[in-house]
């Protein structure tokens, strides 16, 4: 860890009051204000204008990953009530095969109110089109801090994916004081989502809407997709005052391999929609490096590792890194990278795909402030003393920045 720079989390502290964490979101998506940073200069203006400030050799890449129900809520006969919340599938271990099953399936959960739940099945009852159905949970094994639940229906005409939606709930962030609502199914979801798996949202998407998008292909701004599913660990505070102690949660993404072959044509500017992209762009980097550094490692499961980009030595070049995967996508007779990635981006770490981010304001001694100080440089106090200033909204439901190099 000797590569690593010593850094402290209080110095990525600031004051957030209370009332400036949005608890809803703005009535109109592109109505959010919109911080523009840009060569040091700061400027506001309404998100509805973001083309204005995109350069037009820009290639956006968003995260259409879903949000899925995954608060489900049970009550028991003696009273008790019990949360499970839902964080990633382990039989079957894809998310696309886990929300297709019509058979039981198992899942890596978190439990509320474990001690209440010692032994035997929870259910509760939901209804799809009219029809009333009864959701069981057991409890497999301990799986860390989690546990692996098994969750089967009665019925063997609806997935699992349909059952969840009908009976689970949005997990909203903790630090929005409130249950969900009927709106949160829309508004907690970007206008391009498609792919179940978060549950969180990638927030610097809830700002976009179709006219948005309309004037960014107007301009003549290119877009591409990938998929990254947000856990519960984006919302965890480093707890350690060493940042090097801090233990970051691993994250399941996919990319296929035309928008692969789109990023390496491409030319100009790769700016990514939110954190979730940037990490995701910057592991796509970091995999193909790994791969060069040590072929065998394109036989295993491919992960990039927390403290991975701080012990590499030898440089790969971006364009020979990406082309690295595609060699390996085609080695495995495939079009579509499947992988993970714990990469902590903090302040000394050197970016290799994007030349700009659109995110939100985040919380403070987060994983995302020091990505987002990783950017910025020390700049990111002025940035958010500019917000703070101008009455910006904060965290998941707030605001949005632009931070362009």
């Amino acid at each position: 860890m000797e590569n690593l720079p010593k850094l402290h989390i209080e110095d990525y502290n600031y004051d957030l009051p209370a009332e400036r964490i949005a608890q809803y979101p703005i009535e109109v998506r592109d109505q959010s204000k919109l911080l523009i940073y840009k060569n040091g200069r700061i400027a506001k203006d309404t998100f509805n204008n973001i083309y204005r400030y995109l350069p037009s050799d820009s290639l956006l890449v968003f995260n259409n990953t879903k949000v899925i129900s995954a608060r489900l809520l049970f009550h028991k006969e003696t009273g008790a009530n019990i949360e499970v919340f839902c964080l990633e599938p382990v039989s079957p271990g894809e998310y696309e095969q886990s929300f297709s099953s019509k058979s039981p399936v198992e899942w890596k959960c978190i439990i509320g109110n474990l001690k209440k739940w010692k032994k035997g099945s929870l259910t509760a009852n939901f209804s799809i089109r009219g029809r009333q159905y009864v959701l069981s949970a057991e409890k497999i094994k301990p799986d860390g801090d989690a546990y692996i639940i098994s969750f089967s229906w009665n019925s063997n005409t609806l997935s699992f994916g349909e059952v969840i939606g009908a009976a689970g709930h949005i997990p909203l962030p903790p630090y929005i004081k409130r249950e969900d609502e009927e709106a949160d199914k829309i508004r907690y979801q970007t206008v391009y989502s498609s792919v179940n798996g978060s549950v969180a949202a990638p927030t610097a998407g809830l700002h976009f809407t179709k006219s948005v998008l309309e004037h960014i292909n107007y301009k003549g701004i290119r877009c591409a997709e990938l998929t990254l599913h947000v856990g519960a660990g984006t919302f965890q505070p480093v707890k350690t005052n060493k940042i090097s102690k801090h233990e970051m949660h691993c994250e399941h993404f996919v990319v296929n391999e035309e928008v692969i072959e789109n990023i390496i044509r491409f030319k100009g500017k790769i700016i990514a929609v939110g954190t979730t992209s940037v990490r995701t762009l910057e592991s796509l980097y970091w995999l193909g490096a790994k791969i060069i550094n040590n072929p065998s490692s394109a036989d295993s499961e491919l992960i990039i590792s927390q403290w991975e980009p701080f012990q590499s030595d030898r440089q790969v070049k971006f364009q020979e890194s990406l082309e690295a995967l595609l060699k390996l996508l085609r080695k495995r007779k495939t079009s579509i990278l499947h992988a993970s990635t714990k990469i902590m981006i903090i302040p000394g770490y050197e970016f290799r795909t994007i030349r700009g981010m659109i995110t939100n304001f985040h919380q403070p001694r987060s994983t995302l402030l020091l990505l987002l100080a990783a950017w910025t440089g020390n700049d990111w106090k002025r940035i958010y003393g500019f917000a703070l200033e101008n009455d910006f909204r904060f965290l998941s439901y707030g605001d949005c920045s632009l931070l362009l190099k």
